[in-house]
């Protein structure tokens, strides 16, 4: 019967770990949407007005941009609060797994953007590019925290006692 109370308290230790992670990839995450969203548009009002040329619009530019920066406070969020109970690799090592999975993430943005522009010809209004930009920015958010969790922070958490000071 003592086998319970252990596995019972292990559940929920996995539990409690799990929903302070994904408290904390939020708080990172809104921080970095906002900075996503913030530059994007600024960019497309200011020096990528217009349509832009081909497959790489002034759109699809703005979106690397932009994710690019995002991309960088998200890996100081997350490397240094949401995940830093995880450390298993150097830090280059984990910075290319960051990368990577964050490249695919802004490829799923830039596609959405890119998509929207290609069937608008250009003529993308300023509502039909940002909720373009913010499905993919959902898509991308999905498999990052997967990602994040199976290969770029894998290491199970080392013990951890309140529940968001990490």
């Amino acid at each position: 019967m003592s086998a319970t109370p252990s596995v019972l308290a292990r559940l929920r230790g996995t539990v409690n770990v799990l929903y302070r992670e994904m408290i904390k990839f939020g708080v990172v995450g809104a921080v970095a949407f906002v900075i996503d969203i913030g530059l994007f548009n600024l960019l497309r009002r200011t020096v990528l007005q217009g349509p832009g040329t081909g497959v790489l619009s002034n759109a699809v530019i703005s979106t690397i941009i932009s994710a690019a920066v995002a991309t960088v406070v998200a890996w100081v969020g997350n490397r240094m609060w949401t995940f830093r109970h995880r450390r298993n690799r150097p830090v280059a090592h984990e910075a290319l797994l960051f990368a990577l999975t964050n490249g695919v993430a802004l490829l799923l943005q830039a596609l959405c953007v890119g998509i929207t522009n290609q069937f608008t010809a250009g003529e993308t209004g300023w509502v039909a590019e940002n909720l373009a930009k913010m499905i993919g920015i959902a898509l991308g958010t999905l498999f990052r925290f997967y990602a994040y969790r199976k290969f770029v922070f894998s290491q199970e958490p080392l013990e951890d006692t309140s529940p968001l000071s990490d």
